[in-house]
């Protein structure tokens, strides 16, 4: 008898179970231990998977979603990307409205996977015509047989994270965490998670991260939406210019903000260090975690566990790239020595 060849069905069946990653040399000086979530391994890079999965399945169960249909979000590039691969396997179309803070590598992958890509101006409100809210609302509007996953809005969003990322990490730790560390964007993968993890030990402190120009952090702390809160920041997938119902604010202990410029260093730092090459949303999550340290937050007996949401090679084109590094301003503040620098043979 001939043995079973092993190989796995689909690229689908990769997502989740992802590694928990002992942080050791960028943390040396900080009291407790750390680990990071590396999101990264899922076939589509990123946390993202995970939902995009959950959401279509559900949609397939409930009848929502039927053969041939088209599946329409708002991304700033992994959701996107997330959705464009389960598409192809589950044979949907899937059409994209994408903010325009989104990197250039983003949306060629997008396009890439076959989705048919709507890029819209970031830095407009969430209620005007062109934000990526609305011209999803409007392609879902106009397209016969579509369904928009809205994940900003979409309780299945927090519901994948209960039952996947927030399993894992206890099972990871053997329930020995005692801090959660991830950034806020929709808010589902934050939520979730913390939801799951304070069922089995509501000691667990829950740390959100979300950025200067975002109203998140001072919504958790007044209940109040304050619109002066709002101005451009260059961080994608973090910090909102509305709230997302998919946030649980009550679970959430904290939140810090962490600036763009400090955010992209420390994703260059965690490359150089650890090994680990993850994206600009990383780097604010590892922001805060040295943040957070600062204020106190970890002793010697904290296991504090960190979401690196995504892959690096989403940001070639920007925290990545030296040339982009320079053009935002944010080599003023180092030595030039310090920017790595090719040097061709000739």
């Amino acid at each position: 008898m001939k043995e079973e060849i092993k190989a796995y069905n689909n690229v689908l069946e990769l997502i989740g179970h992802t590694p928990l990653i002992r942080l050791n040399t960028i943390t040396e000086g900080l009291k407790g231990n750390f680990f990071a979530k590396v999101e990264a391994f899922n076939p589509g890079h990123s946390t993202k998977d995970r939902i995009a999965l959950y959401i279509i399945e559900e949609a397939e169960k409930r009848g929502i979603l039927k053969p041939g249909d088209t599946i329409i979000e708002t991304t700033s590039g992994n959701t996107g990307f997330s959705i464009a691969m389960v598409s192809i396997i589950k044979g949907y179309d899937c059409v994209l409205a994408v903010s325009s803070k989104s990197s250039k590598d983003k949306i060629d992958m997008l396009r890439a996977m076959g989705a048919k890509v709507y890029v819209c101006p970031a830095h407009v409100s969430a209620d005007d015509p062109r934000s990526y809210y609305n011209v999803a609302k409007r392609l879902h509007e106009e397209t016969k047989g579509s369904v928009y996953i809205n994940q900003y809005f979409n309780d299945l969003n927090v519901d994948a994270h209960y039952n996947s990322t927030g399993p894992e990490i206890w099972e990871q730790t053997k329930g020995r965490i005692t801090h959660l560390i991830a950034c806020s964007g929709t808010g589902g993968t934050i939520s979730g998670t913390a939801r799951f993890l304070k069922e089995k030990n509501p000691n667990i402190k829950v740390l959100g991260v979300d950025a200067f120009g975002s109203v998140l952090k001072k919504y958790h702390e007044t209940r109040e939406f304050d619109n002066e809160e709002i101005y451009p920041y260059r961080i994608e997938g973090l910090g909102k210019n509305l709230i997302p119902t998919a946030t649980d604010f009550d679970a959430i202990d904290k939140f810090t903000k962490v600036t763009d410029e400090e955010s992209a260093h420390t994703a260059r730092e965690i490359a150089k260090k650890e090994g680990l090459f993850v994206g600009y949303t990383s780097g604010a999550a590892m922001q805060a975690v040295k943040q957070f340290a600062e204020e106190g937050e970890f002793d010697e007996n904290s296991n504090i566990v960190v979401i690196f949401p995504d892959h690096g090679s989403r940001y070639m084109s920007k925290v990545f790239s030296d040339e982009w590094m320079n053009e935002q301003g944010f080599f003023d503040s180092i030595n030039a020595e310090e920017v790595q620098k090719i040097e061709f043979i000739k």
